[in-house]
């Protein structure tokens, strides 16, 4: 039973506040047991609640709004914006429809301190003193009739509590925030989530615990799997950028870290203020420190999806029942272009969509077009106003496509505007016809196989890096015609290492990327997710982690299905050979004539990674991965990437 919230003032002991049952002698901060979460210390907990109004936006903000938990003593805290409407009648409540976000970053923080350099990129119509990193502004969405909650997770900014992102616990944090505001007065009892990167992440398992009240998610550029998609590519560690997320996005947001109104943005250099200090008090280190679940060492520790610390992140994806517009980046290459497709192909959702968008990650969320997109689907499932036809089956196509067709650069948007967008029936798209294309011992890729039945080996040394890359490049002929390449993608491979140190336990990493040469011999490169050059696509494996599970219903020809479990580990032996399938992940692309695809196979990361590298000493290390790797060729060893063409409809 939920404890209900005293009048702050009727407390007394310093106007501190503390549910009923729990009401001891405070001294300097409190010992409280959840019901089912872990054990944390908090300061002395009061209210915080503290409304403005501002006409000159046309909203009414209610700051820090405590919101009750199932299963805890401990509140979450939101900012609640309700839109500032004139009524004939006072007395009477106005209700509108819920959007909600709920993350790390800090509802306070302004998202010109948090990323300066994009907010000024962002739509004019889209910036506010109330705008914040990756989440819809209130300002434009209260004119549109919609209130916002912004909530901060468990663990950050003003909400006490342990602070495990992305875990179990967090999320059924998220499932009472949507309860809640479903159940307010000033709601309608329809809610919908909407949000970039991790509020779109974070949608994907709120959704599948199904809350009262959730009418429709927009997962914009959202990781779906925690472990595939984000930390372990193939199983192989994806450390830069979960350091760099977590110490200067996440970690300076905790709930009682000292001073956190002395940090700039970025945290390691010159920049903005702007995040408000724990209201409640600060914490002492070694508390804080037992408040966390720290994502840089659990995901160093922990190896696989059966290891208690991965299995409390998931869930099932079937289980999600709402209307779901999916977003996904052709861009997004190592974080959360996967999950976005795969969130949507596995979703339960009767009425689901899949849209793919080119551009960075930051911007294309508030452009104008998005927005009224955006807009139409939520009005179709929170206001019951279709204008579009999202609400009727086959009326919107389920899936549309951006066509990357010719050589527009990269990071610019308004070059961008010219990719064709098509509409299709399904994904993966039916007409699909996968192609394999043949690796050959001289280097070239054809749609023919190489005669010969000598046994031949190409290597490359192992434990490359973007600094140091250590690959082999398989370039095909030029294309004869136009062609389109659009889907998954997977890579079948014979391969072996000769270890320098072959008493020591062994492994290989395999690191494939897929690049475009337009017919004069130059790269094309396309928008990453920060605005830099990258390639196709990109798909990794760890060989030990080869095990394939046929039998599972996600198993497809075209998508290996890998469990990733401890019992599935395979060993791998120095000089012996291992045929592999390898997942790249989906791409589009129009080839022109006289155009060259490279598939490149490598030992660690290659331009186009950015900060998303795999430089892990303890997850890589030289004892287990140094040596010389090979591809193998020979009569009955047919190396090949499969790729979706798709013939003109």
């Amino acid at each position: 039973m939920v404890d209900e919230v005293e009048d702050v003032h009727s407390l007394g002991c310093d106007q501190t506040y503390t549910p009923r049952h729990l009401r001891l002698n405070f001294c300097r901060y409190s010992r409280i047991n959840t019901l089912t979460m872990p054990e944390v210390q908090t300061p002395p907990l009061r209210d915080l609640t503290e409304v403005i109004e501002d006409p000159a936006n046309g909203l009414t903000l209610t700051k820090n709004v405590s919101i009750p938990l199932k299963a805890s003593s401990l509140p979450i805290r939101a900012n609640v914006y309700l839109p500032l409407s004139p009524t004939t009648d006072p007395a009477a409540p106005k209700k509108y429809p819920v959007l909600v976000t709920y993350g790390p970053y800090g509802k306070d923080i302004p998202y010109s301190t948090f990323h300066h350099g994009s907010f000024s990129e962002v739509n004019p119509e889209h910036r506010s003193k109330y705008s914040a990193w990756e989440t819809p502004d209130p300002v434009y969405w209260c004119r549109e009739g919609y209130a916002i909650v912004r909530a901060d997770e468990r663990g950050l900014g003003q909400s006490p509590g342990l602070l495990d992102t992305m875990s179990r616990g967090t999320s059924e944090c998220f499932f009472d925030v949507v309860e809640w505001c479903a159940e307010q007065p000033w709601s309608t009892g329809k809610v919908g989530l909407l949000g970039i990167s991790y509020y779109a992440g974070s949608q994907w398992r709120v959704a599948a615990r199904r809350p009262k009240g959730l009418a429709a998610i927009i997962p914009w550029e959202g990781m779906s799997d925690y472990y595939r998609d984000r930390c372990r590519h193939g199983g192989i560690l994806s450390d830069k950028f979960i350091n760099i997320w977590w110490n200067r996005q996440v970690l300076v947001n905790q709930y009682g870290r000292a001073e956190r109104s002395k940090i700039t943005f970025p945290p390691d250099g010159p920049g903005a203020r702007g995040q408000e200090d724990t209201i409640e008090g600060d914490l002492p280190e070694d508390v804080l420190i037992a408040n966390r679940k720290d994502q840089t060492v659990d995901n160093g520790a922990n190896r696989f999806r059966d290891d208690e610390y991965y299995a409390s992140k998931e869930y099932s994806p079937e289980d999600i029942e709402v209307p779901l517009l999916s977003v996904a980046n052709w861009g997004g290459i190592l974080l959360h272009l996967r999950g976005n497709v795969l969130g949507y192909t596995n979703a339960g959702s009767k009425l689901k969509y899949l849209r793919f968008i080119t551009g960075r990650h930051d911007l294309p969320f508030y452009y104008r077009e998005e927005v009224e997109l955006q807009k139409s689907f939520l009005n179709a499932f929170l206001k019951g106003e279709d204008t579009v036809g999202w609400s009727e089956p086959g009326k919107v196509a389920p899936v549309t496509v951006t066509l990357r067709r010719g050589n527009l650069g990269f990071n610019d948007a308004e070059k961008e505007k010219a990719y064709e967008k098509r509409a299709e029936s399904a994904w993966p798209i039916p007409r699909t016809q996968y192609t394999n294309f043949y690796l050959a011992p001289d280097l070239t890729l054809a749609k023919t196989k190489t005669p010969g039945s000598e046994p031949v080996k190409v290597g490359y040394k192992a434990l490359g890096n973007l600094d140091n890359p250590q690959v082999v490049q398989f370039t095909s002929t030029p294309f004869e015609a136009e062609t389109e390449i659009t889907g998954h993608i997977v890579a079948h491979l014979h391969v072996s290492v000769t270890p320098d140190n072959p008493e020591d336990e062994t492994d290989i990493d395999l690191f494939l990327t897929l690049r475009h040469f337009d017919s004069a011999g130059k790269e094309i490169f396309y928008t990453g997710t920060a605005g830099d050059p990258v390639p196709l696509c990109k798909g990794w494996l760890r060989v030990s982690n080869r095990t394939v599970h046929k039998d599972n219903p996600k198993h497809q020809p075209w998508l290996p299905h890998r469990e990733y479990l401890s019992k599935d580990v395979l060993s791998v032996v120095g000089g012996v050979v291992y045929d592999v399938d390898v997942e790249l992940w989906p791409t589009n692309v129009v080839v022109d004539q006289g155009g060259r695809i490279v598939l490149e196979v490598s030992s660690g990361d290659t331009q186009g990674s950015g900060i998303f590298q795999h430089n892990s000493e303890t997850d890589r290390p030289a004892s287990k991965f140094a040596g010389l790797n090979y591809v193998h060729f020979g009569e009955s060893l047919e190396n090949y990437v499969t790729l979706p063409i798709i013939p003109p409809k």
